[in-house]
């Protein structure tokens, strides 16, 4: 069984749009609260709601037909950049290991570069794997469950235990995506040539 692909439009002003730009505009919000001993848990409850907004853009996109090429290019790029402002406030603030947070960071790092330098300047789009989707989800809840844990709040043990599970399953996720997207990047230059 094949699923049909969305109809993607030109247009910019849609509701995932506008979901993937409020992304954006909260980073220096939960950065700062995250950092703030004061108000670390306000700053990951909004951490984590700005992260959920991915999957709900997503959806709204395809149920409403609002898939746009914009859309495309800014919901990753919010995510990686919400995901990596996270994880230096959160080194920053002791919550998680630098080291963990490197094995995110100089990947997605990779992918910003690769994506907008290389392929955006060559018109090539690559589209995002399923299996990208689900490593980057199971990066956002280990994140979460290991900064909570770390921080000490409530089953901060549990949290812990589920946390660095869910990150060493999804960070190898995340690494297959990659090493999949440099095999589109491949097929999508020879098909040029």
């Amino acid at each position: 069984m094949t699923r049909s692909e969305p109809t993607v439009t030109a247009r910019v002003f849609t509701i995932p749009n506008l979901l993937s730009a409020l992304r954006i505009a909260f980073i220096p919000v939960f950065v700062w609260l995250i950092v703030d001993r004061d108000t670390t848990f306000a700053g990951l409850v909004v951490f984590g709601a700005v992260l959920a907004t991915d999957w709900v853009d997503g959806a709204i996109a395809r149920a409403t037909g609002q898939v746009s090429e914009l859309g495309k290019v800014l919901d990753p790029v919010s995510d990686r950049l919400a995901i990596g402002a996270g994880l230096v406030a959160l080194v920053v603030r002791d919550a998680f290991p630098l080291w963990a947070a490197l094995l995110v960071l100089v990947r997605d790092g990779a992918i910003l570069v690769a994506g907008l330098a290389v392929l955006w300047a060559r018109g090539i789009r690559i589209e995002v794997r399923y299996l990208g989707k689900v490593a980057t989800f199971g990066i956002a809840v280990a994140i979460g469950l290991v900064a909570w844990g770390s921080l000490g709040y409530a089953l901060a043990a549990a949290a812990l235990a589920l946390g660095w599970t869910t990150f060493a399953v999804a960070i190898l996720e995340s690494y297959v995506a990659a090493a999949l997207y440099v095999g589109d990047v491949r097929a999508s230059w020879a098909s040029e040539g």
